[in-house]
Order: structure tokens, then sequence, then C-alpha cells
């Protein structure tokens, strides 16, 4: 098999995990907008802005240390994946107790302090997830994307049942019986708390699933190599928590920097967080590339073809995310009734923030320069120049602009990430990208994009109709492309 068919394969499958996986999570968002008032869902969007941040706190940036070290030959694989997961189980572990132990003015702290109890929920789903993550990282280096797709798919949903048992079932139940078994179940005073519960339950879970491969790799460890490890993944940590920032601080910061009251302000971050979820598409698509791109970058480095195959790998990928952009763009009439209807006011953000999503992705394709060629700290300086924008853009635009300012902010800092990047990626690790054919899918989408407002605000087209034109005209270019690739090979 080719190595662009066996990628793309490898990206199917995980994408078909995060698609189902995902969308299955994607219904919890309509459910969940119809359940609750804005105010209530922008507690949800807030704990997992902050949880985001943890995650990547917690890993260490030891999944890419893994693939790193493990692909070496001077390690055992299995003297690797034992390190690095008797160092995470110590580590959470001792995070996990903190947390439980410093809950109530945490709670106080985030102005929750009713509510302490979220403080620890959250602290358990992340110690389950950094560790399990660890797990999904062999499969993914093992290849055994179809164990990996039944496990996340399992605890997908279990989270998804066990949300809408507790929020939709037993809460009818409650209003039926109270005294019912299910009726039971819900308890107003924790409410869209039941969001943590089953999101904790289906965690526990995954790890269980988890236990032959966890089981497996405690009986290895080098402190040599740990030293080694961190050295390496720490400023992995530096680009994950940069990545974090640029990507989840506005849902977190949104509240403090709204110029309304409280309330007021949990009900524009509910309403934001809601029309976040309909890039949901190509934040499927890239999670699916990173699952199969890390492993087949490092595992393809040594080959001599390596630069062309990569630049190649950027023009499809490129195509699939425009084709993801217009989808959704073009048919955002269909696509709006996936949120509540007083969530409807934010879906001005939705292509702003899907182009951003969009250079997220060339992004990560051009990143493998600083991990190909051990430079993760000047890495971690592309990423933490993209967080001083990130931050300062939504500290002066978020007040003025709202929301939206968040929605640009995104755009400018994934920007000027792609361009920082590139440059540096061509000194250290020179990669032969067609730039100009890349810029021309982006234009040419954004083009239709703009063509399909005309036809609808100008002509007086039906949404249908117009949306359908633009994206056939899409699709007569991505033909054209893989024609033009055949004839090339075939030269």
């Amino acid at each position: 098999m080719s190595p662009l068919k066996r990628l793309a394969s490898q990206t199917a499958i995980y994408g078909v995990s995060s698609v189902l996986g995902r969308f299955l999570n994607y219904l919890l968002v309509p459910f969940l907008t119809y359940a609750f008032a804005p105010a209530e869902y922008g507690v949800v969007a807030e704990f997992y802005a902050y949880m985001g941040f943890l995650a990547v706190l917690l890993v260490f940036g030891l999944e890419t240390g893994y693939f790193r070290f493990r692909s070496g030959g001077e390690w055992q694989p299995e003297t690797v994946y034992g390190t690095v997961l008797r160092f995470l189980v110590l580590i959470n572990a001792l995070c996990f107790l903190a947390f439980l132990l410093a809950s109530q003015p945490l709670a106080a702290l985030l102005r929750h302090a009713e509510h302490p109890e979220y403080i620890v929920w959250c602290a358990a789903i992340l110690a389950f997830d950094s560790i399990g993550a660890l797990a999904f990282a062999r499969l993914r280096a093992e290849e055994r994307a179809g164990v990996f797709v039944a496990i996340k798919l399992s605890e997908i949903g279990v989270n998804v049942g066990l949300t809408i048992l507790f929020i939709y079932v037993a809460r009818q139940a409650q209003a039926v019986d109270p005294e019912s078994l299910l009726g039971r179940l819900w308890d107003p005073t924790i409410g869209i708390g039941y969001v943590f519960i089953a999101n904790l339950a289906a965690s526990m879970l995954k790890l269980v699933l988890l236990a032959p491969w966890l089981a497996a790799g405690l009986g290895a460890f080098d402190p040599g190599l740990l030293k080694r490890l961190i050295r390496y993944s720490l400023p992995m940590v530096v680009i994950g928590l940069a990545g974090i920032v640029n990507e989840m601080l506005d849902r977190a910061a949104l509240k403090y920097l709204l110029p309304y009251d409280e309330s007021t302000n949990l009900a524009q971050l509910g309403i934001y967080s809601a029309c976040y979820k309909l890039s949901i598409l190509m934040s499927l698509f890239i999670q699916a590339f990173r699952y199969a791109g890390e492993p087949f970058f490092f595992s393809y480095a040594k080959r001599r073809d390596a630069g062309r195959t990569y630049a190649l790998v950027l023009n499809w990928f490129v195509l699939g995310c425009v084709f993801l952009f217009l989808l959704v763009t073009l048919y955002i009439d269909v696509f709006q009734y996936f949120v509540g209807a007083a969530y409807r006011a934010g879906l001005d953000v939705v292509p702003v923030l899907l182009l951003a999503n969009l250079l997220l992705g060339v992004y990560v394709n051009l990143s493998i320069w600083y991990k190909l060629s051990d430079r993760t700290l000047m890495g971690a300086g592309v990423s933490l120049i993209g967080s001083a924008i990130t931050i300062g853009l939504l500290i002066w635009w978020v007040p003025v602009q709202g929301y939206m300012g968040a929605a640009w902010a995104h755009l400018v800092c994934y920007g000027t990430m792609v361009g920082l990047s590139y440059g540096l990626g061509q000194r250290y690790y020179p990669v032969p990208y067609d730039v100009g054919r890349v810029l021309g899918y982006i234009a040419f989408g954004v083009g239709l994009y703009r063509f399909n407002r005309w036809l609808l605000t100008q002509q007086d087209w039906p949404a249908l109709g117009a949306g359908t034109v633009c994206l056939v005209l899409f699709l007569i270019l991505v033909a054209w492309e893989a024609w033009r690739l055949k004839r090339a090979a075939s030269a």
C-alpha cells in the first residue's frame, strides 16, 4: 500500500471513531441547549475550558515523547512505555489528591462556591483521561486502530447514554413520580452537573477497557530514559499549553472579559460555545488526521521521498478542510437547528471559527519540522507567540466586539503561527510545499462562500440551491486535482 493510501486509511479509521463518537457527543449539544438556559450551559463550557489546560499539563507532552523514543531504536518499546506509564500514574494521583483537598477554596475562587464537587469530578476525569492517553498512544503506534475505535466509541456511548438518562429520562420520571427508582436519580441541585457525572463514569469505563494495555507496561522502568523523555517532552507541554490558550482561553475568559453582569456573561459564553460546536466537522477531521499523522510522519521521516510526500499530504488535507468549511457555511440554515433557538444569535461566528480551525490544521501539518528535527523548544516559541497574540486580542477585542472578537482572535493567531512555522520549517526541515496551490484552495473556498452570500442576498436564490451550486463548483476543482495528480504520477 502506498504511504498516502496507508495514511488515508488510518485517518479514515480514526475518523470513523471521531466522527461517530463526536457525532454522538454532538447530539448532546441540541439536547443540552434545549434543556438548559445559556447561562447554565456556559458553566459546562467554562469547566471544560479549564480541563483543557490541565489535560495538557497532566500528560506532560509524553505522548509525543513516547512516539519519538519508541521509534529511536535505543530502548525497547516496552521500556519506553513502562517508564512513561509509571510517571503518569504517580503525577496524576498526586494532582487528584491536591484538587480533592483544595476543592472548596478553588470552587470559591472560580465563583462556584456552592459546587465544590465540580472540582472533584473534573479532577478525577482528568486523571483517568491522562493515564488512558498513553494506552491510546500505544494502540496508535502499533496501528491497532480497530481496538482504539472500539474503546473510544464505548466511552463516548456511555457518556452520551448516561447524560440522556440523567437529564431527560430521570428528570421526566421525577416530575411524574419522585419516589420511583428513576425519579430518585434526578437531583435538581445537581442540574447541569450530571454532565460531569456521566463523563466521569465513561472515563472510568475507558480505563477498565484499557487495563490489559496498562497492566502490560507496569514492569519496565528506566530512570535515565525518564530524564531524556522529560527533557524532550517538556517543550511539548509548553506547546500544548500554548495550543490550549489559543484554542480554549476564550471560553475560560469570556465570563471575565465581557462588559455585562455575570449572568449575562455566562449566557453569552453559552451562546458562543454552542455555536463553536458547529465547527465540529473541521475539528473532527483535524483530530483524525492527528491520530494517524503523528506516527506516520515519524515512521516515514527517513524515506528519500518524505518531503514530497509531506507536501502532497498538505495539499489533500487543505482540500478536505475547505470542503468541510463550505459544507457547514453553505448549509448553515440546516446546521443551525443543532442548537436551541436561544443560541442562534451567535451564528455569525461560525465561518470565522471554521477558517481559524482550517489554519490550525495547516499548522498541524507544518509543525512536523520541529518534531522531526528535535527542535521542540523552537516549536514552543512559535506557540508562545500565538498565545501572546490570543491573550492580547482577547483583552482588546472582546470588551468591544463581544464573542465575535474571540473568533477573530483565533483566526489572527493561527494565521500568524502558520506563517512562522512555514518560515522556520523551510530553514530547519525543508519540505517542498506547494504554497501557491494551498493558498489558492483556501482563496477559492472563501470566494465560493462570498459568491453564495451574493446569490442569497442580491439574487434571492433559495439557500439550498445556492449552496449546492457552490459546493459542486468546488467538487469540480477536487476532481481536476485528482486527475492532475494521476496524470503526473503516470508521466
